[in-house]
């Protein structure tokens, strides 16, 4: 792996604060939304997390962060957006929910992928992108969001519900 440039670390601590963030407000709130001080920070730190990833081109080109980061954008305008149009606004919880839960999952690939590739700093825990391991954690994460978004359903109806 190529050493961190001040934009990666810029980028890596951005990222880091929103993934708090982001956890922290699930576990609070249920679901991120700019309602919550937590999820507004956690939405504005992926933006710029984001942002700066497509600023990195450590691996030679255009890549699966990349790509990462062009889906988390338009998950976070698409998210924004829902609540904005009248007409989806009986399916625009859901649909943000979904939007938001699922950057917390774009996070979570570049993260780990990282995170393994570069520590401990002296003898990496993964060698290879293509690592055995990574698929395993991309799977998990993949698991884990469906369930965390399927339960988010069911909160979201129940709160509803009761309005």
């Amino acid at each position: 792996m190529p050493e961190i440039t001040i934009l990666g670390w810029f980028h890596t601590i951005i990222a880091i604060i929103a993934l708090l963030a982001g956890f922290y407000t699930l576990a609070r709130y249920k679901i991120i939304t700019l309602g919550h001080k937590s999820g507004v920070v956690y939405l504005l730190c992926t933006f710029i997390a984001a942002a700066t990833a497509l600023m990195i081109y450590n691996q030679g080109g255009f890549g699966p962060a990349h790509i990462l980061a062009v889906l988390t954008l338009l998950a976070l305008f698409a998210g924004y957006l829902v609540t904005k149009i009248s007409f989806l606004s009986k399916i625009s919880d859901y649909f943000q929910a979904f939007c938001f839960s699922g950057t917390l999952l774009f996070h979570m690939i570049p993260a780990i992928t990282d995170g393994l590739l570069r520590l401990p700093v002296d003898d990496p825990y993964l060698k290879s992108f293509h690592d055995p391991l990574l698929k395993k954690f991309y799977l998990l994460f993949l698991v884990l969001f469906v369930i965390g978004y399927i339960a988010q359903v069911f909160w979201l109806r129940k709160r509803n519900s009761q309005v």
